[in-house]
């Protein structure tokens, strides 16, 4: 299976986050900046990982129009999502895992900061659910 780490940071915590998917997953972690929807669709499992903005939402300048652009052609691929959030409940991840639910493997990952705040029993469950 061709996996593939597309993401958006904007304090590097979900940079981080991606690296350690990536590294662990044996693939590669890209920024939407630094890839195409096009390479993106190229993969049968796509991991995306955006932080919680504002009212708990999707970066709305660089990754939302991205991802809608994977997204009005994914087809019956499979999706992940992760994200880190320093506020709120987790109500975007919610939100997020609704709206692809019928090509979603498993329940988002969230984190409350950077890539040593992972509990490590999600993170364990969210990576064997990608194998």
């Amino acid at each position: 299976m061709k996996r593939i780490v597309v993401y958006w940071t904007g304090t590097g915590n979900t940079e981080e986050i991606a690296n350690k998917i990536a590294g662990d997953l044996g693939c590669d972690a890209l920024n939407v900046n630094a890839t195409t929807p096009d390479d993106v669709l190229e993969n049968d499992l796509i991991i995306f990982g955006c932080p919680a903005m504002g009212a708990e939402e999707l970066e709305d300048a660089e990754f939302k129009p991205f991802y809608d652009e994977v997204m009005a052609s994914i087809g019956d691929k499979k999706v992940a999502l992760f994200g880190s959030y320093g506020w709120g409940d987790g109500e975007w991840m919610r939100n997020w895992e609704a709206e692809v639910a019928s090509n979603l493997v498993t329940s988002g990952l969230i984190v409350n900061g950077g890539a040593s705040d992972i509990d490590d029993g999600a993170y364990q469950e969210f990576i064997d659910a990608l194998n």
